[in-house]
């Protein structure tokens, strides 16, 4: 099967998959490009001005009101430590829904949906990178293209940022 690129609902629909194809949302933070499973993203959203938490963690920018749920909204240019966050016209915040509890994670840039079949999902090699590895699903490799696919459920429910569950309560 050859790997395409598609486009897809980002309104929070499960994404059309069959025979272990998995979709990811790519995006940029830094000079590495991530994946996140498709099936978790519920909008994206341009970056607005946040309404700080004090004593929040640093990588926590604050809440905004969403049609009346607040959400925490995760920096992860800030998490995971690739340098001073700019704000710009391409920045993103995409809104997640995991286990039922709506967060935001901000990223530099989204640049479309891609779906993986098993066999371009690679293990993630034991080295340093800036993402704790038990946050890693692993690789997916679409041609010359190499995406690091997140554990967004691992991470967002860690311990560090399990925090985000408090603030949204």
């Amino acid at each position: 099967m050859q790997p395409t690129t598609t486009a897809s609902s980002l309104d929070g629909s499960a994404p059309a998959t069959g025979h272990g194809v998995t979709e990811f949302l790519a995006y940029r933070l830094g000079n590495e490009e991530y994946g996140i499973d498709i099936q978790k993203v519920q909008e994206l959203r341009g970056y607005d001005a946040v309404t700080a938490i004090a004593n929040a963690p640093v990588f926590i920018k604050g809440v905004v009101n969403l049609r009346g749920i607040i959400v925490p909204i995760i920096d992860m240019r800030i998490k995971f430590n690739l340098g001073t966050p700019v704000y710009d016209q391409f920045t993103v915040v995409i809104i997640l829904n995991i286990s039922g509890r709506i967060m935001g994670m901000v990223v530099d840039s989204v640049s479309d949906v891609i779906t993986l079949t098993p066999a371009q999902m690679k293990p993630a090699p034991a080295m340093g990178t800036a993402v704790d590895a038990n946050y890693l699903m692993g690789l997916g490799t679409i041609d010359e293209r190499m995406l690091i696919l997140l554990d967004i459920d691992s991470l967002m429910s860690s311990a560090e940022i399990g925090l985000v569950e408090k603030l949204a309560a």
